[in-house]
Protein backbone atom coordinates (compact mmCIF):
# COMPACT_ATOMS: atom_id res chain seq x y z
CA UNK A 1 0.00 0.00 0.00
CA UNK A 2 1.68 3.49 -1.17
CA UNK A 3 1.16 6.67 1.21
CA UNK A 4 0.94 9.96 -0.10
CA UNK A 5 3.01 12.17 0.16
CA UNK A 6 0.30 14.43 2.17
CA UNK A 7 -0.04 11.56 4.49
CA UNK A 8 3.68 11.20 5.04
CA UNK A 9 3.59 15.16 5.73
CA UNK A 10 0.50 14.80 8.12
CA UNK A 11 2.27 12.05 10.36
CA UNK A 12 5.33 14.16 10.68
CA UNK A 13 3.47 17.73 11.93
CA UNK A 14 1.21 14.62 14.48
CA UNK A 15 3.71 14.63 17.20
CA UNK A 16 4.29 18.21 17.28
CA UNK A 17 0.76 19.20 16.67
CA UNK A 18 -0.53 16.76 19.18
CA UNK A 19 2.04 18.15 21.95
CA UNK A 20 1.12 21.87 21.20
CA UNK A 21 -2.62 20.89 21.74
CA UNK A 22 -2.21 18.61 25.03
CA UNK A 23 0.54 20.91 26.73
CA UNK A 24 -0.41 24.50 25.31
CA UNK A 25 -4.21 24.90 23.85
CA UNK A 26 -5.74 22.99 26.50
CA UNK A 27 -4.27 24.43 29.42
CA UNK A 28 -4.83 28.08 28.15
CA UNK A 29 -8.09 27.48 27.77
CA UNK A 30 -8.79 25.71 30.82
CA UNK A 31 -6.74 28.14 33.14
CA UNK A 32 -9.17 30.88 31.29
CA UNK A 33 -11.97 29.07 32.50
CA UNK A 34 -10.94 28.61 35.96
CA UNK A 35 -10.30 32.39 36.14
CA UNK A 36 -13.56 32.72 36.73
CA UNK A 37 -14.11 29.89 39.03
CA UNK A 38 -13.15 29.33 42.64
CA UNK A 39 -11.10 26.31 42.99
CA UNK A 40 -8.05 24.70 45.58
CA UNK A 41 -7.37 21.39 43.89
CA UNK A 42 -9.01 19.31 46.34
CA UNK A 43 -12.73 20.24 46.17
CA UNK A 44 -15.05 20.70 43.45
CA UNK A 45 -14.81 23.82 41.22
CA UNK A 46 -17.23 26.39 41.47
CA UNK A 47 -18.17 29.12 39.28
CA UNK A 48 -17.07 32.54 40.76
CA UNK A 49 -18.04 34.98 37.90
CA UNK A 50 -15.59 38.46 37.86
CA UNK A 51 -15.37 37.95 41.51
CA UNK A 52 -11.45 36.54 41.22
CA UNK A 53 -11.42 39.87 38.56
CA UNK A 54 -12.73 42.36 40.69
CA UNK A 55 -11.04 41.07 44.04
CA UNK A 56 -7.61 40.95 42.63
CA UNK A 57 -7.89 44.84 41.41
CA UNK A 58 -9.17 45.67 45.07
CA UNK A 59 -6.22 43.82 46.28
CA UNK A 60 -3.61 46.18 47.72
CA UNK A 61 -1.18 43.38 47.98
CA UNK A 62 -1.79 42.42 44.06
CA UNK A 63 -1.69 46.55 43.55
CA UNK A 64 1.90 46.24 45.05
CA UNK A 65 2.62 43.51 43.20
CA UNK A 66 1.62 45.07 40.03
CA UNK A 67 3.74 47.88 40.98
CA UNK A 68 6.81 46.02 41.44
CA UNK A 69 6.66 44.37 38.06
CA UNK A 70 6.38 47.35 35.91
CA UNK A 71 9.28 48.96 37.82
CA UNK A 72 11.48 45.64 37.01
CA UNK A 73 10.56 45.06 33.76
CA UNK A 74 10.74 48.52 32.68
CA UNK A 75 13.82 49.36 34.37
CA UNK A 76 15.16 46.09 33.10
CA UNK A 77 14.34 46.98 29.42
CA UNK A 78 15.68 50.69 29.46
CA UNK A 79 19.03 49.43 30.55
CA UNK A 80 19.23 46.34 29.21
CA UNK A 81 19.09 47.97 25.82
CA UNK A 82 21.41 51.17 26.03
CA UNK A 83 24.48 49.22 28.02
CA UNK A 84 24.27 46.41 25.07
CA UNK A 85 24.28 49.39 22.53
CA UNK A 86 27.05 51.39 23.74
CA UNK A 87 28.80 48.04 23.90
CA UNK A 88 28.54 46.62 20.52
CA UNK A 89 29.19 50.04 19.12
CA UNK A 90 32.36 49.50 20.75
CA UNK A 91 32.95 46.00 20.08
CA UNK A 92 31.79 47.21 15.96
CA UNK A 93 35.16 49.33 15.86
CA UNK A 94 37.04 46.20 15.86
CA UNK A 95 38.94 46.82 19.41
CA UNK A 96 41.83 44.90 20.54
CA UNK A 97 40.43 41.79 22.15
CA UNK A 98 36.73 42.55 20.76
CA UNK A 99 35.95 38.57 20.31
CA UNK A 100 37.49 37.71 24.12
CA UNK A 101 34.76 40.83 25.01
CA UNK A 102 31.95 39.10 23.11
CA UNK A 103 32.32 35.67 24.85
CA UNK A 104 32.72 37.59 27.94
CA UNK A 105 30.00 39.23 28.09
CA UNK A 106 27.64 36.88 26.29
CA UNK A 107 28.87 33.83 28.93
CA UNK A 108 26.17 35.30 31.70
CA UNK A 109 22.92 34.79 29.31
CA UNK A 110 24.20 30.82 29.02
CA UNK A 111 24.59 30.14 32.26
CA UNK A 112 22.26 28.46 34.55
CA UNK A 113 20.21 30.88 36.63
CA UNK A 114 20.73 28.93 39.83
CA UNK A 115 24.60 29.44 39.60
CA UNK A 116 24.34 33.03 39.15
CA UNK A 117 21.89 33.22 42.12
CA UNK A 118 24.64 31.71 44.23
CA UNK A 119 27.39 34.03 42.61
CA UNK A 120 25.46 37.39 43.37
CA UNK A 121 24.17 36.02 46.77
CA UNK A 122 27.61 36.13 47.67
CA UNK A 123 28.25 39.60 46.11
CA UNK A 124 25.23 41.32 47.99
CA UNK A 125 26.04 39.37 50.71
CA UNK A 126 26.02 42.65 54.05
CA UNK A 127 29.31 41.08 55.98
CA UNK A 128 31.24 39.31 53.41
CA UNK A 129 29.87 40.73 50.18
CA UNK A 130 32.38 41.89 46.72
CA UNK A 131 29.78 44.90 46.42
CA UNK A 132 29.45 46.18 50.07
CA UNK A 133 34.10 45.06 49.84
CA UNK A 134 34.65 47.51 47.18
CA UNK A 135 32.06 50.00 48.24
CA UNK A 136 32.64 50.11 51.61
CA UNK A 137 29.41 50.40 52.61
CA UNK A 138 27.47 47.99 54.95
CA UNK A 139 24.17 47.83 52.55
CA UNK A 140 21.65 45.15 52.71
CA UNK A 141 21.05 44.88 49.52
CA UNK A 142 18.92 41.56 49.22
CA UNK A 143 17.26 42.25 52.85
CA UNK A 144 16.37 46.07 52.41
CA UNK A 145 13.08 47.00 50.95
CA UNK A 146 14.50 50.34 49.67
CA UNK A 147 17.50 48.04 47.96
CA UNK A 148 16.21 44.71 47.27
CA UNK A 149 14.68 45.70 43.89
CA UNK A 150 17.41 47.38 42.68
CA UNK A 151 19.61 44.55 43.51
CA UNK A 152 17.51 42.07 41.19
CA UNK A 153 17.60 44.91 38.44
CA UNK A 154 21.23 44.80 38.34
CA UNK A 155 21.08 40.89 38.27
CA UNK A 156 18.79 40.85 35.54
CA UNK A 157 20.47 43.65 33.47
CA UNK A 158 23.92 41.57 33.49
CA UNK A 159 22.10 38.45 32.26
CA UNK A 160 20.78 40.00 29.58
CA UNK A 161 23.59 42.31 28.33
CA UNK A 162 25.07 39.66 26.27
CA UNK A 163 22.61 38.44 24.32
CA UNK A 164 21.10 42.40 23.51
CA UNK A 165 24.87 42.95 22.54
CA UNK A 166 25.12 39.75 19.94
CA UNK A 167 22.11 41.15 18.54
CA UNK A 168 22.87 44.14 18.27
CA UNK A 169 26.09 43.99 16.57
CA UNK A 170 24.06 41.90 13.91
CA UNK A 171 22.66 44.78 13.38
CA UNK A 172 25.56 46.34 13.22
CA UNK A 173 26.50 43.86 10.45
CA UNK A 174 24.11 44.98 8.07
CA UNK A 175 24.84 48.71 7.75
CA UNK A 176 27.01 49.56 4.87
CA UNK A 177 29.78 50.91 5.80
CA UNK A 178 30.14 53.15 2.59
CA UNK A 179 27.66 55.20 4.52
CA UNK A 180 30.13 56.16 7.10
CA UNK A 181 32.71 56.78 4.86
CA UNK A 182 30.42 59.25 3.05
CA UNK A 183 29.37 60.81 6.56
CA UNK A 184 33.51 60.94 7.87
CA UNK A 185 34.35 62.94 3.93
CA UNK A 186 31.11 65.61 4.70
CA UNK A 187 33.07 66.59 8.10
CA UNK A 188 30.18 64.83 10.50
CA UNK A 189 31.58 64.10 13.95
CA UNK A 190 31.37 60.85 15.70
CA UNK A 191 28.79 61.91 17.83
CA UNK A 192 26.67 63.27 14.76
CA UNK A 193 27.40 59.99 12.71
CA UNK A 194 25.89 57.89 15.73
CA UNK A 195 23.03 59.37 16.37
CA UNK A 196 22.18 61.15 12.66
CA UNK A 197 22.94 57.64 10.99
CA UNK A 198 23.68 54.46 13.25
CA UNK A 199 20.65 54.61 15.29
CA UNK A 200 18.24 55.30 12.32
CA UNK A 201 19.79 52.51 11.08
CA UNK A 202 19.63 50.25 13.86
CA UNK A 203 16.29 51.40 14.80
CA UNK A 204 14.68 48.02 13.62
CA UNK A 205 17.22 45.98 16.04
CA UNK A 206 16.40 48.06 18.82
CA UNK A 207 12.65 47.85 18.53
CA UNK A 208 12.89 43.70 17.87
CA UNK A 209 15.45 43.93 21.17
CA UNK A 210 12.86 45.95 23.00
CA UNK A 211 9.96 43.72 21.63
CA UNK A 212 12.03 40.55 23.04
CA UNK A 213 13.08 42.25 26.47
CA UNK A 214 10.03 43.68 27.45
CA UNK A 215 8.24 40.33 27.23
CA UNK A 216 11.20 38.56 29.05
CA UNK A 217 11.14 40.96 31.94
CA UNK A 218 7.58 40.60 32.71
CA UNK A 219 7.46 37.02 32.47
CA UNK A 220 10.42 37.23 35.37
CA UNK A 221 9.93 33.89 38.13
CA UNK A 222 13.59 31.88 38.22
CA UNK A 223 15.63 35.55 39.64
CA UNK A 224 13.01 35.92 42.26
CA UNK A 225 12.26 32.69 43.20
CA UNK A 226 16.31 32.02 43.73
CA UNK A 227 17.56 35.02 45.34
CA UNK A 228 14.60 36.90 47.29
CA UNK A 229 11.03 34.27 47.47
CA UNK A 230 9.43 38.21 46.85
CA UNK A 231 10.86 39.25 50.05
CA UNK A 232 11.82 41.46 51.78
CA UNK A 233 8.24 42.44 52.68
CA UNK A 234 7.20 41.60 48.98
CA UNK A 235 8.97 44.41 47.76
CA UNK A 236 10.38 42.43 44.70
CA UNK A 237 7.43 40.15 44.70
CA UNK A 238 6.37 40.09 41.17
CA UNK A 239 3.66 38.35 39.51
CA UNK A 240 4.51 35.50 37.68
CA UNK A 241 6.13 34.85 41.23
CA UNK A 242 2.65 35.62 42.84
CA UNK A 243 0.71 33.23 40.36
CA UNK A 244 2.93 30.73 41.15
CA UNK A 245 2.70 31.22 44.87
CA UNK A 246 -1.18 31.55 44.87
CA UNK A 247 -1.52 28.77 42.33
CA UNK A 248 0.96 25.87 44.33
CA UNK A 249 1.01 27.16 47.60
CA UNK A 250 -1.79 28.93 48.77
CA UNK A 251 -4.16 26.64 46.15
CA UNK A 252 -5.82 30.00 44.77
CA UNK A 253 -6.38 28.53 41.55
CA UNK A 254 -9.36 30.78 40.56
CA UNK A 255 -6.62 33.91 41.47
CA UNK A 256 -3.96 32.54 40.20
CA UNK A 257 -5.36 32.09 36.90
CA UNK A 258 -7.00 35.79 36.63
CA UNK A 259 -3.36 37.09 37.50
CA UNK A 260 -2.26 35.02 34.30
CA UNK A 261 -4.86 36.59 32.45
CA UNK A 262 -4.35 39.60 33.34
CA UNK A 263 -0.18 39.54 32.96
CA UNK A 264 -1.35 38.34 29.38
CA UNK A 265 -3.52 41.48 28.69
CA UNK A 266 -0.76 43.75 30.31
CA UNK A 267 1.91 41.73 27.31
CA UNK A 268 -0.11 42.15 24.77
CA UNK A 269 -1.88 46.24 25.53
CA UNK A 270 2.19 46.89 25.40
CA UNK A 271 3.51 44.61 22.51
CA UNK A 272 0.58 46.12 20.60
CA UNK A 273 1.32 50.09 21.33
CA UNK A 274 5.02 49.28 20.78
CA UNK A 275 3.83 47.60 17.44
CA UNK A 276 1.66 50.52 16.67
CA UNK A 277 4.29 53.41 17.28
CA UNK A 278 7.11 52.04 15.56
CA UNK A 279 6.14 53.73 12.65
CA UNK A 280 7.18 56.69 13.85
CA UNK A 281 10.77 56.00 14.73
CA UNK A 282 11.70 52.62 13.04
CA UNK A 283 13.26 53.22 9.79
CA UNK A 284 12.30 51.93 7.06
CA UNK A 285 8.61 51.49 8.01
Amino acid sequence: MKISEETVKKLFLFPAAAGTIIFIVIPVIFSFVLSFCNWDLLSGISFAGLNNYSGLLHNPIFGLVLKNTFVFALSTTVIAIIIPLILAACLNNKIRGSEFFKTAYFLPFVTPMIVIAIVWEWIFDPNFGLLNYILKLHIHWLYDTKTAMTAIIIVSVWKLIGYNMVIFLSGFSTINRSIYESAKIDGATPVKTFFGITLPLLSPTIFFVGIITTISSFQVFDLIYLMTQGGPMNSTNVLVYWIYKNAFELFRIGEASAGAYILFLIIFLLTYIQWKIRKKWVFNE
